[in-house]
């Protein structure tokens, strides 16, 4: 009898009794003649019910031979003792109700007992058929549910019957059909209706209870569970519902993935568990079934993809799995946080950061860039400057990296090598000023006194001195872990932009060494010409990016000028005195007169620029 009952997410057990208690209720007066034994659970019944509507039973008590054959055994029964039961009980002729929690039970074992039409009208095949076709197809409730009762099916069974394949297109159909209508409503409510505050909060309903069946959906086994977003996918359910069911589906599966792991080496494990297998295998399925991504506002947010690759790391997942994780986060480097690179390492002596990791990460960040650069210069668009979407982006990931760097370097695990590949795989155009990066080794240095004076020395040479600012460079000239050559340079280097500060010659002779350089590069190929110019491109954006700040340090200083001379004046004309041979000492509109004015103020003004400068 097909009989529809109210959801239950939580299968129902199978209710228990014996078979005699059957012979009893039905035939009290005739004793049974064969015995069933099922997963060592014997039935007592009678064989002309039985060979009536299972053409399984008949052949076997046809192919023993013997009428008078009194037991049978069956093998490998979906649903084992329980399922017989109830196919025992439809062979009687009793009544009892078909529901989602043991539909699945009946149908498969229907299908191992042989109880067709070609025995039987209206047998329990048909039965159950009809019940997933009314019920189960129509409902996202009962779909989930039979799928769920399936999980403990065998699943070649499970599949050859075609109940797999039903629910889980049952649940995209519908969860698809859903999401339509409820869109449908809202443009009704906003065609027929105001915007008040009752409409606002009834279209807040309709919103939220597009999701509904998110949080369901992680009762499912990952295999399940991926046919089930497949299909949606396929359907055209919204992404956004997709990655939030992917979101829960990991909290609930991958224990601590939204937590930051920290190193221990308590926790390395010599060999692979069941657990840690199949938190593997559930991270390698939910990276496959992450929605392309087709522009940098991507809706999966970065939180989740690094928790995925951490545990992707932590599992050991497959080189693939993990490669996809790296280009995605890769891709959006920019709106990366500090925290979320800070990945820790699994092998044993290894640093206590996964530095691997980050650089693999960079190097797709910036294998973007130079797609992104090459597809604008094809199409005959050329960014404008230091304001450019590609060239902001690619500073912001330098700032990151300095202190990704900064961070790492008090690691007493971390190599010279791994330390040096990054500093190395950021171009120097991604800094303005080297400041941060100064920092990082200064830090690295302190942490690994050990380190040789060969080492120390190309360490420093990352470095550009003439990117440091004025409190860089005064802590450099006093610091002792660096190489002498190196505060030589640093205090030459400073000496030569107070010299041009003073003059307003700053940048100008670099500027047109730049220049003068594109002169060789006529004798290129073309692509070396090609790649040559965008570097020179690029070196000029830079410079022109550092006398900005140049620009904005003499304005910062004229007005602290302004301000002294405010507070010492006692009246309006001592003031533009003032005011005019302060500005005559900047240099900036220079004559002859004003040099030899600048050379003997020079050693007054040199304290107050350096305590003004902007670091």
């Amino acid at each position: 009898m097909v009989a529809e009952d109210k959801h239950q997410l939580s299968r129902p057990p199978l209710p228990s009794s014996h078979s005699n208690t059957l012979n009893n209720r039905i035939f009290q007066d005739v004793a049974g003649d064969i015995t069933v034994v099922v997963d060592g659970e014997s039935f007592l019944l009678h064989k002309f019910p039985l060979v009536t509507r299972s053409g399984r039973i008949r052949k076997m008590i046809a192919d023993t031979k013997d009428p008078k054959v009194s037991k049978l055994e069956l093998y490998n029964l979906p649903g084992g003792s329980q399922a017989f039961e109830f196919a025992a009980k439809f062979c009687y002729g009793m009544n009892f109700e078909i529901t989602a929690g043991n539909v699945a039970y009946l149908r498969c074992a229907a299908d191992y007992l042989e109880m067709t039409e070609d025995y039987q009208l209206d047998n329990l095949i048909l039965r159950t058929e009809a019940y997933l076709a009314q019920v189960v197809v129509q409902s996202i409730e009962k779909a989930l549910e039979v799928l769920s009762a399936c999980e403990s099916l065998p699943l070649s069974i499970v599949e050859e019957v075609g109940i797999s394949t039903r629910c889980v297109n049952a649940i995209s159909v519908n969860a698809r059909r859903e999401q339509l209508a409820s869109s449908f409503s809202h443009v009704r409510c906003h065609e027929d209706e105001d915007e008040d505050e009752d409409d606002s909060a009834e279209l807040k309903e309709a919103a939220d209870y597009i999701d509904w069946w998110v949080e369901d959906l992680s009762v499912l086994r990952i295999d399940f569970y991926q046919q089930v977003i497949s299909a949606m996918t396929k359907a055209g359910v919204d992404i956004c519902s997709i990655i939030a069911s992917l979101m829960h589906y990991a909290q609930e599966w991958l224990k601590g993935i939204g937590k930051l792991q920290i190193w221990n080496p308590a926790r390395l494990r010599p060999h692979c568990g069941t657990q840690e297998r199949d938190q593997k295998v559930i991270v390698e399925a939910l990276v496959d079934l992450l929605p392309i991504e087709k522009s940098k506002s991507s809706p999966i947010p970065l939180s989740f993809l690094f928790g995925l690759l951490r545990m992707a790391i932590i599992g050991d997942a497959k080189i693939s799995c993990r490669i996809e994780l790296e280009k995605r986060v890769g891709c959006r480097l920019e709106l990366v946080s500090l925290d979320d690179l800070l990945i820790p390492s699994v092998h044993k002596g290894d640093s206590l950061f996964d530095v691997d990791t980050v650089c693999r990460i960079l190097v797709n960040f910036l294998q973007r860039m130079e797609d992104e650069e090459t597809n604008q210069d094809q199409c005959g668009y050329e960014s404008q400057g230091y304001s450019s979407p590609t060239h902001t982006s690619l500073l912001k990931v330098g700032r990151l990296i300095d202190a990704y760097l900064a961070e790492i370097a008090p690691d007493p695990y971390l190599s010279l090598q791994k330390f040096t590949a990054i500093i190395e795989a950021l171009p120097d155009y991604a800094r303005v000023i080297d400041d941060g990066l100064y920092r990082a080794l200064d830090i690295y240095l302190k942490a690994h006194p050990m380190i040789s004076e060969e080492e120390c020395k190309k360490l420093c040479k990352y470095i550009d001195c003439q990117k440091l600012s004025q409190e860089a460079c005064n802590h450099a000239a006093q610091n002792d872990r660096l190489p002498v050559q190196m505060t030589v340079k640093v205090l030459y280097f400073e000496q030569l932009r107070l010299k041009n500060t003073m003059s307003g010659s700053s940048g100008d002779a670099q500027f047109s060494q730049k220049i003068s350089s594109g002169i060789a590069s006529a004798a290129m190929s073309p692509r070396d010409t090609y790649a040559s110019l965008r570097r020179e491109n690029r070196e000029l954006k830079l410079e022109i990016s550092r006398l900005r700040m140049r620009l904005n340090d003499l304005e910062k200083e004229q007005t602290c000028m302004k301000q002294e001379m405010l507070d010492k004046s006692g009246n309006g004309n001592t003031f533009l005195t003032s005011l005019s041979k302060g500005i005559g000492k900047i240099g900036i509109f220079s004559t002859p007169m004003g040099n030899k004015r600048q050379k003997s103020g020079r050693k007054g003004k040199t304290g107050r620029s350096r305590r003004h400068s902007v670091s």
